[in-house]
């Protein structure tokens, strides 16, 4: 399940950037959902650990990607630390739910993001409440942002 804490979170690593361009290892980048999601929200085609092929930048190494999809990667690869998410655009959201689907996962949030119309499933860590649609999401996260 994707847990949320929304508002100020002294714990989460916020500059992911940063973060990933130390922390990133060359067979996250080969993995097949990584490859699928630097696809879809970069629309970009991994070449090999090195080499991403962008429509808009030309070949870029992994550094080069989105501060969205780093954050997904590091929210995916290192479950130790919790993440400031808000580094992610909306197009992110059915990525974050896609690995917690699997394995529980916490995320900081500072926005609403908008996980689409469809159900999902998410615990607001502010109230230990879960929430399955983004009418429930606003009620309780709109008081944290």
């Amino acid at each position: 399940m994707l847990n949320i804490l929304y508002g100020d979170m002294p714990d989460a690593v916020y500059n992911t950037a940063s973060y990933f361009k130390y922390d990133y290892e060359d067979e996250w980048i080969t993995d097949p959902f990584v490859k699928d999601m630097i696809l879809d929200v970069d629309k970009s085609v991994v070449l090999d650990s090195g080499v991403i092929d962008s429509p808009v930048l030309g070949k870029i190494p992994p550094l080069g990607l989105s501060g969205g999809v780093k954050t997904l990667i590091l929210v995916k690869f290192n479950i130790s630390k919790v993440f400031n998410a808000s580094t992610c655009g909306d197009n992110c959201a059915k990525w974050l739910l896609k690995i917690a689907n699997t394995e529980d996962r916490t995320i900081n949030l500072r926005h609403l993001m908008d996980f689409g119309k469809e159900p999902f499933t998410v615990r607001i860590l502010n109230t230990n409440q879960v929430v399955h649609s983004m009418r429930e999401l606003v009620l309780i996260a709109g008081e944290f942002v």
